[in-house]
């Protein structure tokens, strides 16, 4: 992982060097680590806008799966295992600088971290709120924060959640408010389900603003 990550900071610096806007797709959040290295490596230090379904939060120590998607936040916070940061020279993001979108899913252990965490937690609709307007932003973007109704096929879908139109006003409105220098997407879906054709939408948003 920290050898991937690491090209994927290089290309990130090298794009916001050049002036430019780093769209990068993965499959999975844990690649957040090399978008936020890379844009370290470019001499900025971006406060985090994640949208996302879940927490993000879990440790080795916490987490009942195990799975290292549901981690990065908390090693972007310098919690959990910083053996992929520390290879491929993430600092530490403070915990006021992350803003947490939605995150509606979360564990007992998640729960808990967040209640004394200074990390900020807002629902979709209430965003305007929390945005940090003078800082680059580095937006992340799990669209299983999406409710699983309009995105059928989610590897792990979470019900009872914004819907598509309401994410999609939501990433204009970051667009709009903060000064984005890099989007992170992560899309985490079956093969053939058709969740590719309605993210195909969110992806049209995200690149209309760069």
């Amino acid at each position: 992982m920290a050898v991937l990550y690491d090209e994927v900071a290089d290309a990130v610096a090298a794009d916001v060097t050049a002036g430019r806007v780093p769209l990068v797709l993965s499959g999975d959040c844990t690649t957040s680590l090399g978008v936020v290295a890379g844009l370290q490596r470019a001499g900025l230090d971006p406060a985090l806008v994640w949208f996302d379904g879940h927490g993000d939060v879990q440790t080795p120590e916490t987490s009942a799966s195990g799975y290292l998607g549901g981690m990065p936040v908390r090693q972007l916070v310098g919690g959990a295992d910083r053996t992929v940061a520390e290879r491929i020279g993430l600092r530490v993001v403070p915990e006021p600088d992350v803003l947490l979108v939605d995150a509606r899913d979360l564990d007992p252990p998640e729960e808990a971290y967040l209640a004394t965490s200074a990390i900020r937690r807002v629902p979709v609709a209430n965003l305007g709120t929390g945005l940090p307007p003078h800082r680059p932003v580095y937006l992340h973007l799990d669209v299983d924060v999406v409710d699983a109704r309009d995105l059928p096929g989610l590897l792990f879908p979470v019900p009872d959640g914004p819907r598509l139109p309401a994410v999609a006003a939501a990433v204009r409105q970051v667009l709009a408010s903060c000064e984005v220098v890099a989007i992170g997407l992560a899309c985490t879906w079956r093969s053939g389900s058709g969740a590719d054709r309605a993210v195909a939408e969110l992806v049209r948003e995200l690149t209309a603003g760069t």
